[in-house]
């Protein structure tokens, strides 16, 4: 089976080169302000809560070991387990203690 090569990433629209004439200076400013704020409210959001990264990271653990044929599905079932809190505090717990020794 012959995987296919991604086009050249100049034709990337993601990654083309900005528009510089797209916003003014004093537009691009308040834009990069309001990126700097978002994601530092997101940083102070992430501190408060460890669980977030621990959850996440355990999902894509479990995903990588299972393999499912429909991600969808097993998403699905992974974030409605009633016992997924339990599971995550636990690793919390594990984390801490590991830390603290």
């Amino acid at each position: 089976m012959e995987l296919r090569v991604e086009t050249e990433l100049s034709e990337r629209p993601a990654l083309q080169a900005k528009d510089t004439t797209a916003l003014t200076k004093e537009q691009q400013e308040r834009l990069n302000q309001h990126k700097i704020r978002i994601r530092l409210e997101n940083e102070q959001y992430l501190r408060r809560h460890p669980e977030v990264p621990v959850l996440l990271s355990q999902f894509i653990r479990e995903a990588l070991l299972k393999r499912p044929r429909n991600i969808t599905e097993f998403a699905a079932e992974y974030f409605t387990d009633l016992n997924l809190q339990d599971k995550v505090h636990g690793k919390l717990e594990k984390s801490t203690d590991n830390k603290t020794q």
